[in-house]
């Protein structure tokens, strides 16, 4: 029987809207869009969704062999949302990308919609969360990225420099408190 729960599925889908954070990332698009020109929405939002989902069914797999448990892995993931958060509130850069050479794919569909902080927090919430839901997360997720990319223009135009900048803050507010969250839930696992 599937375990499709409404709640856990909004739970879910706000906690990687947070951490994607494709609408604090739109002037990161509008200036690899004026660097590169077109940038493909299509693709972009299809391989960052495979990306997610492979790495739901095999990140596990991939930890156990390296001998990891899930405890760890998700108290690791919270302070990688502590500092993805802190650098949304902060308005600072902790981790810095090399410039990207084309857009579609890197740096757009990883690492910028797929990265190591959405790969971090999908192991940490299938500790938490049924992975049906989270598959469905997911693809609300993807739908709405595709979306932003699609209209990031006219978002840019609309919210302008501060309504992204409130955006970007708020967002990181909740994924801080989402990162303590994680980090309560698990660390207890850690000591048994």
């Amino acid at each position: 029987m599937l375990d499709i729960d409404f709640k856990e599925i909004i739970t879910v889908s706000m906690v990687l809207f947070a951490v994607i954070d494709i609408v604090g990332s739109i002037p990161i698009i509008v200036n690899l869009r004026a660097k590169v020109g077109h940038i493909e929405s299509e693709k972009a939002s299809i391989v960052a969704g495979m990306i997610m989902i492979v790495f739901l069914f095999v990140g596990e797999g991939l930890l156990n062999l390296i001998g990891i448990d899930v405890h760890s892995f998700a108290v690791a993931g919270s302070f990688v949302l502590f500092f993805l958060a802190l650098e949304m509130i902060l308005g600072i850069r902790i981790y810095r990308d090399e410039e990207p050479g084309s857009a579609s794919i890197v740096p757009l569909a990883f690492p910028l919609i797929a990265g190591a902080g959405t790969m971090t927090t999908l192991l940490s919430l299938r500790s938490q969360f049924h992975t049906i839901n989270i598959i469905i997360a997911i693809l609300l997720n993807i739908i709405l990225v595709y979306v932003v990319l699609k209209s990031s223009k006219k978002i840019e135009n609309l919210l302008g420099e501060n309504g992204l900048g409130v955006v970007r803050k708020t967002f990181g507010v909740i994924l801080l408190a989402i990162a303590v969250k994680l980090f309560a839930a698990n660390v207890k696992g850690l000591f048994v």
